[in-house]
């Protein structure tokens, strides 16, 4: 018997249950076909940042940044591939946090790019900074591995 997960639609924000055994099977979100699953980060914002934390059961990796970060705008291909990657892990979502301020503050984001990780609804990791591909895939490995988090 597999646990229904609760996955927040990427496209309507409709709450979606599906069995933890089949997303790989690219499920779509029962009220308008999108696939819950996004092979690409999803853009989140003060509008429905708070439904993904409060309502998804998959893990939320999170890209606090802003289009004036040289940094930001150098790591963003890489959250992109590991994103594509690790679809089944995890929702990966970016924060503008210069259009979504009241989010930003919310965060106490202060410095960009800054890495969020959140798991049943509390922030569980932190890193600010840009990784390489390999040194972020191996922090979030950690951080989705680690029991408790």
């Amino acid at each position: 018997m597999t646990n229904p997960l609760q996955i927040v639609c990427p496209a309507c924000g409709a709450i979606n249950r599906v069995p933890d055994s089949k997303l790989g099977d690219r499920p779509l979100c029962g009220k308008c076909r999108a696939r819950l699953l996004a092979a690409s980060p999803v853009d989140t914002g003060d509008l429905n940042f708070r439904r993904f934390v409060d309502r998804s059961d998959l893990p939320l990796v999170v890209d606090c940044w802003a289009s004036w970060c040289g940094p930001c705008q150098q790591f963003a291909p890489v959250f992109s591939q590991v994103a594509a990657e690790m679809a089944t892990w995890a929702v990966f979502l970016k924060l503008d946090t210069e259009a979504n301020p009241q989010t930003a503050t919310q965060l106490q984001i202060r410095s960009i790019p800054t890495l969020l990780v959140f798991r049943g609804g509390r922030e569980v990791a932190r890193l600010s900074g840009a990784l390489p591909k390999a040194q972020f895939e191996q922090w979030l490995l950690q951080q989705l591995r680690t029991p408790g988090n």
